[in-house]
Order: structure tokens, then C-alpha cells, then sequence
């Protein structure tokens, strides 16, 4: 079916989940969940697909829980919520042939009140951490990504992943990348309140709007070599 925008329903159980964050009131709201959750958060994962092979041919689309749909199980064996279930629709699109966490991709977060947009690597792996740093203190690809932060926060962007106080081990505090040298991911995104085109086809304009706008860092961050 084609993707005609996210239903009330959507919000409304994302918002009474939050409200009722246990077991028993999932399981009575099953349908629900498979109505207002995985219906349109697999249709939109479809419609999203092409759109997205024009951001980056090698991207990833896949519509289905453990594809681009994340697992609304929460994982609580090393937390100290122990609510079963997450409370917003994630969405991740990644780039080539074998999901991870490290390689650049685009993500999307919905929430009873919010929407998230962006697109980066949350965290960097020690392999992809040590290239990054490399990256970062070279002329030309530390310029080039330091122009590309500055214009990302020029037009209202966050960007994050800053985590560490000092700058690596033989890096000088005064480098002029000092502080990109100190992020152990880096992911650039959008957040606001619900858009008027959530319930309607044109929401997958405005995804791919967002997600083109922080597309010059997802492809700065694709080109680092292993």
C-alpha cells in the first residue's frame, strides 16, 4: 500500500504507551501497535527507499523490524529503566551491503511530541575512531569538514558526538580542530514538533529535505578509508 502519512492513531498509541509503559497493556494493544506502528512505519521505510538512492546509491532501505525499523523492545539488562518498550518509531538507513554501526547512515525518531532527523555515525568504533582522527588532523579533509560544521549549525542544524574533554594523546589543546578531534561519534540532525505534513504523502518530501541537507557530512564521513 502507499505511503499516505502517518495516522493520528500513530501518535495516540506512541503517547498512551508512554502512559502505560508495561506488558500487559502492549499485549491488549497488539492490533494497535501492528495498525498505527508497523503498518505505516514499513510503508514509509518503502516510500523513503528511491528517494534515498538519489542521497546515495549504496543506501538501505529495508522495510522490516532488525532492517530499517528498530525493535520497540528496549534492551533493559544494563539499565536502570526498566520499561519494556520504547516510547517513539526509529527508523535507520544505512549505507552498503552489511548493516553496522560502522559505516554512515540516516536516521529518523518520532515521538509523541517530536520528530528527530539527521543523519552521521553515533558512535565511532576504534578502528573507524583512529581513521576519523586521522581525517580530522589532515589539511584538506579537516578543512573540509570544518567547513562542513560550521555551515550545519549556520542553518539550525545540531551537530554532536563531542564526549571527550582532552584532544588524543599528542595533540596540542590549541589544534584549530581541537574540538571535532574530541568526538567519539559525529551525527548532525534536526528536531522539532510534529510538521503539518506528518499525516499526509508529502511527509516523505520533508524527510528527504532534512536528510539532504546533513547528506554532505553522511558522504564526508563514507569517505574516510579504512
Amino acid at each position: 500500500m502507499a505511503f499516505s502519512g502517518i495516522p493520528k492513531g500513530t501518535v495516540k498509541f506512541l503517547t498512551e504507551l508512554s502512559r502505560n509503559n508495561e506488558k500487559p497493556w502492549f499485549d491488549e494493544h497488539r492490533a494497535d501497535y501492528d495498525e498505527f506502528f508497523m503498518r505505516p512505519a514499513k510503508e514509509l521505510v518503502e516510500a523513503l527507499a528511491k528517494p534515498l538512492k538519489k542521497l546515495d546509491p549504496k543506501l538501505q532501505a529495508q522495510p522490516r523490524v532488525n532492517g530499517s525499523i528498530m525493535r520497540i523492545n528496549r534492551d533493559v539488562r544494563f539499565s536502570k529503566n526498566k520499561a519494556p518498550y520504547k516510547e517513539h518509531l526509529d527508523l535507520f538507513f544505512w549505507s552498503g551491503q552489511k548493516k553496522g554501526w560502522d559505516s554512515s547512515g540516516f536516521f529518523f525518531r518520532l515521538s509523541p511530541t517530536k520528530l528527530v532527523l539527521g543523519g552521521g555515525m553515533h558512535g565511532f568504533m576504534p578502528p573507524v575512531l583512529a581513521q576519523y582522527r586521522k581525517n580530522v588532523l589532515g589539511d584538506k579533509r579537516g578543512a573540509e569538514l570544518s567547513k562542513l560544521v560550521a555551515g550545519l549549525r549556520k542553518k539550525g542544524y545540531d551537530v554532536g558526538g563531542e564526549t571527550y574533554k582532552k584532544t588524543p594523546q599528542g595533540v596540542p589543546a590549541d589544534h584549530p580542530r581541537a574540538a571535532l578531534l574530541k568526538h567519539s561519534g559525529l551525527y548532525s540532525g534536526w528536531e522539532g514538533k510534529h510538521p503539518k505534513e506528518l499525516g499526509s504523502p508529502r511527509f516523505v518530501d520533508f524527510v528527504i529535505d532534512h536528510f539532504a541537507k546533513v547528506a554532505a557530512l553522511h558522504h564526508w564521513l563514507s569517505g574516510m578509508t579504512k
